[in-house]
């Protein structure tokens, strides 16, 4: 049995992975609209970033371009009924931030009936992200 651990400890145990055009180009819009930081980032060839790790908080989100293609994907790769649900301190701010980086602002921000108030966010491959702040706790109904 190896002493390797069954995971890198800065990993958690499911992490998002989105595919993007651009490496670069992703980290840095990612960077500039949402707050997160880049970290590891893996060339191929020596030239251009093939896949990389952004951190938000305790989380790690994993991003690469399409791997068995001699050819990066065109226009931008809608995920229909996938996105991430992400916690920030000011989702307003946080709105008001991306849209000036790029995102397409798809839900601005608003309360939800569970007690976070949300908005939701395209980013320019297609993903989308809804960033929410928590406001109240949810009561339910009694049933």
């Amino acid at each position: 049995m190896s002493d390797v651990p069954v995971k890198p400890k800065r990993m958690q145990w499911v992490s998002p992975y989105l595919v993007v055009r651009d490496v670069c180009g992703a980290l840095e819009f990612y960077e500039r609209a949402f707050g997160l930081s880049p970290g590891m980032i893996y060339p191929e060839s020596g030239t251009e970033a093939i896949y990389a790790e952004l951190s938000y908080e305790d989380a790690v989100i994993l991003i690469g371009v399409p791997r068995g293609r001699s050819t990066r994907p065109q226009g931008a790769a809608r995920r229909e009924g996938s996105s991430l649900y992400c916690f920030t301190p000011d989702v307003d701010a946080l709105c008001a931030r991306a849209r000036a980086a790029g995102a397409r602002v798809a839900m601005e921000p608003a309360e939800q009936f569970w007690g976070d108030r949300t908005c939701l966010l395209v980013d320019p491959d297609g993903h989308a992200w809804m960033w929410a702040t928590h406001v109240r706790d949810y009561d339910a109904p009694a049933g």
